[in-house]
């Protein structure tokens, strides 16, 4: 049954023009990869015999030389091997019954599955009567070492994250979830990068039709070439032209791996450090995985921290400019002659002096993003304080602006996921132009527009923002508190998992 089940979710091959001949030619192979210089070949004779020539080419580099010298010509070349063998077909049955030292052997009849193994680190041999192949994984181990996360602090959890080797990520998740219910569907994505493409799931958990969708989109998806998370993400989300994140990336395996056990689908793309997750709400943008290692209260209070810090970062610039400019009626008289008294001697609106500022700290943000650390320190300093500083002394913005400025950007930081911080920038812009327009009526009229706009999206069948919206009871509370573990029994409901309990 769990075979069946299995191989119904599997994914098929695209259907793709072939773009090679179909027979199998060595002299085809070697036209094909002139001008590289990275392509190897070498003529040996089977047993040494004279009998039988073979062809053995691979690509240097993404093929470990040792491993081709040890693992195949050495054995190939043996003398004490070759006996009885007096044809390809003979040739190729002894080499898969074990002539060749290697745990993986496949048969190619076409040159485009030869291709496609050779550019992905096998080592080939040719048999040109026969027109086919025979292909063994003799990829390369020269890879960036696994270290601690950059991004993604960890404080009580593991120290690994991805790596830029699509197997060695597969390795890391199932160390986590060691059952052979977490399986595996690879799919190649790209025209000319033939990259591979992982849909990770534990069966039984997470939602067959969310797998089947998922797949689908991947084997509809036609590029050129898949290098970047953006390429993947603006083809298979439900809303592409939001800018509002849809997947929820990650480079810890232990949080990919909670998130596969909750019942979710995750991906992962070879030549990429980070795993991706969907379905997803806007609330899981704003949990972070240390929080499972925390104390119930610890973790609930640190969320209502977030999400008070989310709401100081959109919406503080807005309000202020707005009271400022319309409802100066509301501001507290000492509070009011304090402003008063800082911006009578600044020539600029406070509409010009906010937005300046918004446009001084993002340009302070980017230098220190781009920048090596040590300059980027620097220059983040001497924005800061220097000019700043500079700045009041000579009149040209007022201290409040500064202070408004910098509580809305420095709220931003303490947002767990940067693609989140990118669509509350946009937002707090948006909802800053409302005010400037319309005072706090254009400020309720950009809220309204937004819930409207995050409302109306979905994830792969789950409303963005559940659990608000999905017509349960205690919403809130379910989105801002964080139960006992000894209570947390089910998963999501909203995740539609077939096993529903997480615990007895």
């Amino acid at each position: 049954m769990d075979m069946h089940h299995h191989q119904k979710l599997s994914p098929p091959h695209p259907r793709r023009t072939p773009e090679y001949p179909s027979a199998i030619s060595g002299s085809y192979l070697s036209t094909l990869f002139t001008a590289c210089s990275d392509f190897e070949t070498r003529r040996i004779d089977y047993g040494l015999d004279g009998r039988l020539s073979l062809l053995v080419c691979w690509l240097d580099g993404l093929v470990s030389g040792r491993d081709v010298t040890d693992a195949v010509l050495r054995p190939l070349t043996q003398a004490a091997r070759a006996g009885g063998v007096d044809s390809e077909e003979a040739c190729m049955e002894r080499i898969l019954q074990g002539a060749v030292y290697r745990y993986s052997v496949h048969l190619r009849r076409d040159m485009d599955s030869l291709i496609a193994d050779l550019t992905h680190g096998h080592c080939a041999i040719l048999f040109s009567a026969s027109h086919a192949a025979l292909t063994f994984e003799l990829r390369s181990d020269e890879c960036r070492a696994i270290s601690e996360p950059t991004l993604e602090k960890s404080l009580k959890g593991a120290k690994d994250s991805f790596v830029e080797t699509l197997r060695i990520n597969t390795a890391l998740v199932r160390r986590r979830i060691c059952t052979p219910r977490l399986k595996l569907a690879e799919c190649t994505v790209g025209r000319r990068s033939n990259t591979r493409v992982s849909v990770m799931f534990v069966e039984g958990l997470a939602a067959p039709d969310v797998v089947t969708e998922l797949i689908r989109r991947l084997n509809a998806l036609d590029v050129d070439a898949l290098l970047s998370v953006g390429i993947l993400e603006e083809s298979i989300v439900d809303a592409p032209l939001s800018p509002h994140p849809q997947l929820l990336h990650t480079e810890r395996p232990d949080r990919f791996a909670m998130h596969l056990l909750d019942g979710r689908v995750g991906l992962l793309i070879d030549g990429l450090p980070v795993g991706l997750i969907l379905p997803v709400t806007y609330a899981e943008f704003m949990k972070v995985t240390g929080d499972s290692s925390m104390h119930f209260t610890v973790a609930t209070l640190l969320t209502l921290l977030r999400y008070l810090a989310l709401a100081l970062s959109a919406l503080l610039p807005a309000f202020y400019v707005a009271v400022a400019m319309y409802h100066q009626e509301m501001i507290p008289t000492r509070l009011l002659l304090s402003i008063v008294e800082a911006e009578q001697y600044v020539p600029f609106s406070t509409a010009l002096e906010v937005l300046s500022m918004l446009a001084a700290f993002s340009l302070l943000q980017e230098a220190g993003l781009r920048l090596p650390n040590p300059i980027g320190d620097t220059v983040s300093i001497i924005g800061a304080l220097i000019v700043g500083q500079a700045a009041v002394e000579a009149r040209v913005v007022s201290p409040i602006a500064i202070i408004v400025v910098a509580i809305s950007g420095i709220a931003c930081y303490t947002l767990p996921s940067q693609d989140l911080g990118f669509a509350v920038r946009l937002t707090r812009l948006g909802l800053l132009l409302a005010a400037i327009l319309g005072g706090l009526f254009g400020v309720g009229v950009g809220c309204c527009l937004l819930l409207l706009h995050l409302s109306d999206m979905n994830s792969f069948g789950l409303n963005y923002t559940a659990p608000l919206s999905d017509g349960q009871p205690l919403g809130v509370f379910r989105l801002l508190v964080r139960i006992p573990k000894s209570l947390d029994k089910f998963r999501d409901p909203l995740l539609r998992t077939p096993d529903k309990r997480r615990q007895a």
